[in-house]
């Protein structure tokens, strides 16, 4: 595999720890910025919205521009953002800053998806975007504990320092290993080419299979520690260590579902909505004991995330002419899907279910996503039919444009 596909695996890694160190850090921040706790967790839905936000503007507005160069601006961007997180002096400065922090995130994973697939044959495009993937699914085993850490004894502005630190060495490493793209700044569609990939039925029916698959991840995770320490019986503060244990898993899980779907990207999507599902269907029971809830929690992130790399790479098969925008917006769904399931996880709580309610939740959720498959893959037959019977030559562009140095 490329080396360029470390670069985009350290920004990755710098972005998946500014995503989640904030809950971690909440009562540090709450304290010094002299706010309840609530008013601090807006920092969080501040990234969120800037996510959701970016990821479909930043990726249009750059669309003739080299991939390599809008790749090393928006980490730029982020660097920017984590900086003056770190130097905010109140609440609303704070939640600016995040809310910028946010916005290369999205464009970020959806250009870089692009990017690292036109490096690779066409039987490796599913690893080459599990592997940049995995900066961010290592972010959870060891980059968030150790910012939590640092900012619980430094201070949270050092924390967000550090993570700003970790954004220059991905421009330093996008910079060095990255191939210069100028045949596609050339051969762009851009921005209208770009819109015209957001108006076909596979790409939404794709996005939307992301909104409810990861949903069903985020219904049962957001309320991951009162299941462990209500239901398992786990000490809050054994709670961290398990968080490392969802990481593990979803490693696993992101590495086995990029190889997977080389081989079938349809049947690996499948496969992991449907073990999505049966793990959430279990936890009610896996979380009667302290092994087999730690054991539940490994076995969430291996379910869920051997679904992330096959829907990138299907809504990117889906908008083939002009991939950036649809990949962008893939990252924006994935967010969606955070603040959804987190909501329907939390009317379950409320309407009395139960503690481990929210993961029955997701897997109503993660059989709704796989529903949307379904119908996209009988849409895709139905496309395919009239074309049965004869010879039909066609070449579709991986969007990438060629690549050299």
């Amino acid at each position: 595999m490329p080396l360029a596909l470390l670069a985009l695996a350290v920004g990755a890694f710098g972005i998946g720890t500014t995503e989640f160190v904030m809950m971690g850090l909440l009562p540090e921040v709450a304290d010094d910025l002299h706010i309840s706790i609530p008013t601090a967790g807006h920092l969080v839905s501040a990234y969120a919205l800037g996510v959701v936000i970016g990821a479909p503007l930043l990726a249009a507005l750059t669309a003739r521009m080299s991939r390599r160069t809008v790749l090393i601006s928006l980490m730029a961007l982020f660097v920017a953002g984590n900086t003056l997180s770190a130097f905010a002096p109140g609440n609303g400065s704070l939640l600016a800053a995040r809310f910028l922090s946010g916005l290369p995130h999205g464009a970020f994973f959806g250009v870089g998806a692009v990017v690292a697939t036109a490096m690779v044959p066409p039987e490796r495009k599913a690893r080459s975007v599990s592997l940049m993937f995995l900066g961010l699914t290592v972010a959870n085993i060891a980059g968030v504990p150790a910012a939590t850490l640092m900012g619980q004894h430094l201070g949270w502005r050092a924390t967000f320092l550090a993570v700003g630190a970790i954004g220059l060495a991905a421009i330093a490493s996008l910079a060095l290993l990255v191939p210069h793209d100028r045949e596609h700044a050339a051969a762009s569609t851009g921005l209208r080419g770009e819109l015209a990939a957001l108006r076909s039925l596979p790409v939404w029916l794709a996005l939307g299979t992301t909104v409810a698959g990861f949903g069903a991840l985020f219904a049962a995770y957001s309320y991951i520690t009162p299941m462990l320490t209500d239901t398992a019986g786990y000490a809050e503060t054994n709670v961290t260590l398990l968080l490392a244990l969802f990481g593990v898993g979803a490693t696993a899980g992101n590495l086995l579902g990029g190889r997977l779907a080389d081989h079938s990207l349809r049947g690996t999507l499948f496969g992991g909505l449907v073990s999505l599902g049966v793990v959430l269907l279990l936890f009610p029971l896996l979380m009667r004991a302290e092994w087999s809830a730690a054991l539940a929690v490994t076995l969430l992130g291996t379910a869920a995330f051997i679904t992330g790399s096959p829907l990138q790479l299907m809504v990117m098969e889906k908008a083939a002419a002009a991939p950036s925008l649809a990949s962008s917006a893939n990252q924006a769904a994935f967010n969606l899907a955070n603040a959804g399931g987190a909501w329907i996880g939390g009317l379950a709580l409320a309407a009395g279910f139960g503690t481990t309610s929210p993961a029955l939740a997701g897997a109503v959720l993660a059989v709704l996503g796989l529903g949307v498959a379904g119908v996209a893959y009988a849409v895709d037959r139905r496309r395919e039919a009239p074309s049965a019977g004869r010879v039909v030559t066609s070449h579709v562009p991986d969007g990438a444009g060629a690549l050299h140095r």
